[in-house]
Parts: structure tokens; C-alpha cells; sequence
């Protein structure tokens, strides 16, 4: 594997022809070599080993031109990412590690922007709850007129 095997990175073992693929939904599968990877030194202190080693990774997706978008797909993620989606990690000192995190990251902004929240249907009170309600007004009602001077007439 390319990706340094599926370690949770939602890549499939079991794509066409060996070719390795970042499974995003069901229905969505993006094989590794759709994705582009940049790797350069990361920033920051960190001594020699920091200075000589590129572990910062680069990861860029274009979604205007990937095939294995079907057009809703690609139109809900033109919508909200834009044409080109781009994470960036350089938080561990491996480079394979950042490439795993930076598959994962990508899989969870599509996931997140294919998402679609169900429409909320308006719904009524019940019969009863208007009863109980409205009787717990008059409760109300009567034990403050019941507390009032002259009440007791």
C-alpha cells in the first residue's frame, strides 16, 4: 500500500487491479492516485532532523476534473470546498504518518460536505398536550386569584 496499509485511513485494501483508493462513502471510492501529494520540510524548530527531513505533506484533490465524482457529487463539493480541496499536516515527525493524516483529514471535509441534513418537517402539539397545558394555566391562575386580598369571599 502506497499509504502505508489502511491504519484506519478509510483506504481500501480490495480496489480493481491493486490500485489502492481512499473509500469516502458508500457509494464514493477515490483511488491514491487522483490525490497529490507535496512533501517539504516543516517549519519550526526541531534540530537536524527537522532541517534535512520533508515529513510536511501536501495533500491537494481536484474535484472539478476527478472522474470518480458522479455530477451530484461534484456539484455539492464544487459547492461547498471549491474546485480544488488542499490539507496540510505537519504535526508528526514521519512523513508516512502525515500522509495517513492528511488521507484522513481529506476524507472527513468530503464526508462532511457530501453530508446532507434532513429537512425538518413542522409538527403540531397533541390533543392532550394542549389539554394538559391550557388546565395548567388555570391551576396557575386560580392558586394566584387564591392568594389575592379578598379571596375569601
Amino acid at each position: 500500500m502506497a499509504d502505508g496499509g489502511p491504519s484506519g485511513s478509510g483506504a481500501d485494501a480490495d480496489a480493481p487491479a491493486g490500485q489502492e483508493v481512499v473509500r469516502v462513502t458508500q457509494s464514493l471510492r477515490i483511488p491514491l492516485s487522483e490525490l497529490q501529494f507535496r512533501f517539504s520540510p516543516s517549519g519550526g524548530p526541531g534540530g537536524q532532523h527537522a532541517n534535512k527531513v520533508a515529513t510536511r505533506v501536501e495533500l491537494r484533490f481536484d474535484v472539478e476534473r476527478s472522474p470518480s465524482l458522479g455530477p451530484y457529487q461534484r456539484s455539492r463539493l464544487l459547492e461547498k470546498l471549491g474546485p480544488e480541496v488542499r490539507v496540510v499536516v505537519d504535526e508528526e515527525r514521519s512523513q508516512l504518518r502525515n500522509r495517513q493524516l492528511a488521507v484522513e483529514r481529506l476524507r472527513e471535509r468530503l464526508v462532511a460536505a457530501l453530508h446532507v441534513e434532513k429537512s425538518r418537517r413542522p409538527t403540531r402539539p397533541s390533543k392532550g398536550a394542549k389539554e394538559r397545558r391550557l388546565a395548567d394555566k388555570r391551576r396557575q391562575s386560580e392558586r394566584k386569584r387564591s392568594r389575592r386580598p379578598g379571596a375569601d369571599d
